[in-house]
């Protein structure tokens, strides 16, 4: 369900008229309150260890709502409250001011308040939340910023049939909270109640420093859907999450009357940025520590060798069948092996590849490029996509925009190049439907 935004001029829940349009633009302009988001993302979580930045779907946990709020351009800055250096290393390399915080508000029973107190508006999200996206956090400040509420949380609607809770030892009977066993509704016919969900509470400091509070003063709600609507605790959680951010309908075609043909719009839960999906027509890969373990084996007859797993170079091939030029980047003669070119580069493979795509009359971000180590951190910045193993270290793990569940050598190439391929099917997808909305403007 989308979610439901109060029309300006509409009467709130206390009487009071919503201002109009054009004294909305008003209110925008005057508001220079300084709008900040803080994602609190402590070291010593109890269900997951180090939760926040543990990889889903190739990318930090904290880098999915780091990557939303930043792209919303909503605020003034963006910090992450920790008391760990490696949480504190992956919110800088998303783009986020940090703040160190102290033992005694690192324990369970802190709150976000004890961080919230130094801006004008604060946005506190919860980095357990990956499918938020910005215009949530856009349409949910309008609130404040236009319509002059103090503060709005988000929320979803359930549709759960609720029942009292009794003790274990007794005879106590239960009984129904929220609805009438006599009538028992049809989901079709029941509103349903709205829940929090935790993605995000924005509110002022003005509440914060009198009384405490998230939600207090003039408050309201944001509606987000369901599908949007996904926390992590447990481990359990985890492979749901995963699906759910990852999860897209392919176009699928509906023929009417034989005249009329409906494409949907492929959907995405999880946020991946701005930018279309990239469509990538090079591959760079690292044969040392992505198509390998990073090994060498001596022959007798000091020949090296190397052991390359046969799900990567179908992953080659199945890049090369969609029209993807593969280079792997190495030393030695594999070429034959790897059925495609083997691009021999120097400590500064950047210096090498820059004048291939040149030659092509390419740019980085057609080119996907895979590396395992600090010599790569150049090409996983410039490439359109890039990728490391999960066994590459942090200083390459960093400038990656994807981070595969496969070790170098047991199947890393191969899970990247799957990733390549959804990219090019999203991009295809997302131009058919430019050219449905261009014809039928």
């Amino acid at each position: 369900m989308a979610s439901r935004k109060r029309p300006a001029g509409e009467f709130s829940r206390n009487g009071e008229k919503q201002p109009s349009v054009s004294e909305n633009k008003r209110l925008r302009a005057a508001d220079k309150r300084h709008k900040a988001a803080l994602i609190l993302a402590r070291g010593g979580s109890k269900g997951i260890p180090l939760k926040n930045i543990k990889t889903l779907a190739g990318i930090p946990l904290i880098g999915w709502v780091l990557r939303a709020a930043v792209d919303s351009e909503l605020f003034d800055s963006v910090w992450v409250s920790t008391d760990h250096d490696e949480i504190e290393k992956v919110a800088r390399s998303w783009g986020a001011k940090i703040h160190r915080r102290s033992a005694e508000v690192s324990k369970d029973s802190s709150t976000s308040l004890d961080n919230s107190r130094v801006f004008d508006i604060v946005c506190n999200i919860q980095a357990t939340s990956p499918c938020l996206h910005p215009f949530h956090l856009k349409e949910a400040m309008e609130y404040i910023s236009d319509h002059g509420y103090d503060s709005v949380f988000s929320v979803v609607r359930r549709h759960h049939f609720r029942w009292q809770e009794k003790g274990k030892k007794t005879d106590e009977l239960t009984r129904p909270l929220n609805l009438d066993p006599y009538n028992r509704p049809r989901r079709q016919d029941w509103d349903g109640e709205l829940c929090e969900n935790g993605s995000f509470y924005f509110t002022t400091a003005e509440l914060i420093n009198k009384g405490r509070l998230l939600q207090g003063g003039k408050v309201t709600y944001y509606e987000m859907g369901a599908e949007y609507s996904v926390d992590i605790d447990v481990d359990i959680d985890w492979p749901v999450a995963e699906q759910r951010v990852l999860r897209s309908e392919e176009p699928t075609n509906h023929i009417f009357s034989f005249t009329f043909v409906c494409i949907f719009t492929p959907i995405t839960y999880g946020y991946f940025g701005r930018d279309s999906p990239e469509v990538v027509k090079l591959m760079f890969c690292n044969i040392s520590g992505c198509l390998t373990e990073g090994r060498i084996f001596l022959s007798a007859s000091s020949g090296d060798m190397i052991s390359i797993n046969t799900r990567d170079t179908a992953g080659i091939r199945m890049l090369k069948k969609d029209g993807v030029e593969v280079s792997p980047a190495a030393t030695g003669n594999v070429s034959k092996h790897l059925e495609c070119e083997v691009l021999c580069v120097g400590e500064k493979p950047a210096k090498d590849i820059e004048p291939l795509i040149k030659e092509r009359t390419l740019s980085w971000k057609d080119v996907a490029y895979m590396g395992n180590d600090e010599v790569d951190v150049d090409c996983l910045n410039m490439a359109g996509l890039s990728a490391v193993p999960s066994d590459a270290p942090v200083v390459a793990i960093n400038g990656a925009k994807y981070i595969c569940k496969s070790r170098g050598g047991k199947g890393a190439v191969r899970e990247f190049a799957e990733h390549i391929r959804l990219q090019k099917r999203k991009a295809k997808s997302q131009l058919e439907q430019d050219r449905i909305d261009l014809a039928s403007s």
